[in-house]
């Protein structure tokens, strides 16, 4: 009897809301409703780093749901203003906009703001075409919400979560080095129109990186440089303006001073005339070394030049 009384009550037997409930009850419970909902309610994420762009592959996407429809659920949170936000799922919004689509399916997720800028970051980073600056804002935000949120609890272990560095577990999830996520964070220290440079790739990387370091009044002053000179810094140059900087040295003729500087010219090497040696070895007794042959032909066009010279002389008097 002990026995059969455990084995009833190991049993787990379901309450009567849980009999009566609706599928859509529970899946709101559980964090996962899935519905369908118009268009006209959903609304971009708040501050989203990722540019949505009326590409190729946008259109490509745009035929694809006008054959198939929308074949992935977007991901949304609900607004306190009415609506839903968008966390995952804004190339398909645009994409079904185009389409003419007036619904789509929408999962629901209910998290709070860190939670939703940490999960619309990890959908997105890895995206094919992510420019620069998108990366940059990108690793920013995600690091804010996880400095915000404290010890993350989704990660393998909490011991492993206090040993990472905030900027290395951002690194951890999108799968590079702490020191590529924190030089790309940098990038949100420049002023506007050079960040603008970065996307258009006027202004290389890691030079970028180097400027970043410069207050914004030593940027302006270097972006008026570069724009009326028309020219864009070696990575030698910046490393030096970062310095400057550091030692508040870097007034506007200390700035000249830095760029206006030539790489030293390396002086030009004397064209060569390369012959295989199977091409004349049978002009030469066997065994002969290469040093040789070069002394050999030396001394044939030495003496193939005197021979010449007389002829040439007449002609150089006329």
């Amino acid at each position: 009897m002990a026995a059969k009384n455990k084995f009833l009550n190991a049993m787990k037997m379901p309450s009567i809301d849980d009999m009566f409930s609706s599928e859509a009850d529970r899946q709101r419970e559980s964090g996962d409703l899935v519905t369908e909902v118009p268009l006209s309610e959903l609304h971009p994420f708040v501050g989203h780093p990722f540019e949505v762009r009326d590409d190729e592959d946008m259109q490509k996407l745009v035929d694809s749901i006008r054959e198939n429809g929308v074949l992935t659920n977007l991901t949304v949170r609900r607004r306190a203003e009415g609506g839903y936000e968008i966390i995952s799922g804004h190339r398909r919004f645009h994409a079904a906009q185009r389409a003419g689509l007036d619904r789509v399916k929408v999962q629901v997720r209910d998290i709070d703001d860190d939670q939703a800028i940490i999960s619309m970051v990890d959908s997105n980073i890895q995206r094919e075409h992510i420019s620069p600056m998108e990366k940059a804002r990108a690793y920013r935000m995600k690091y804010d919400a996880l400095k915000r949120q404290g010890c993350r609890t989704d990660l393998t272990s909490p011991q492993v979560a206090a040993k990472l560095r905030t900027d290395d577990r951002v690194a951890a999830d999108a799968g590079v080095s702490g020191d590529t996520v924190r030089r790309f964070i940098r990038l949100n220290s420049l002023v506007p129109d050079l960040q603008k440079k970065v996307d258009n790739g006027s202004l290389k990387f890691n030079p970028a990186v180097e400027l970043s370091y410069l207050t914004p009044t030593e940027q302006n002053d270097f972006l008026d440089y570069i724009e009326s000179q028309s020219c864009s810094p070696s990575l030698s140059q910046a490393q030096k303006l970062k310095a400057a900087s550091k030692d508040g040295a870097l007034d506007h003729g200390k700035l000249l001073e830095i760029m206006d500087t030539k790489k030293p010219s390396v002086p030009p090497r004397d064209p060569t005339l390369t012959i295989s040696i199977s091409k004349i070895a049978r002009y030469f007794p066997a065994g002969c070394t290469q040093e040789q042959m070069v002394g050999i032909i030396m001394q044939l066009l030495e003496r193939n030049s005197r021979h010449l010279m007389p002829e040439k002389q007449p002609s150089l008097e006329r």
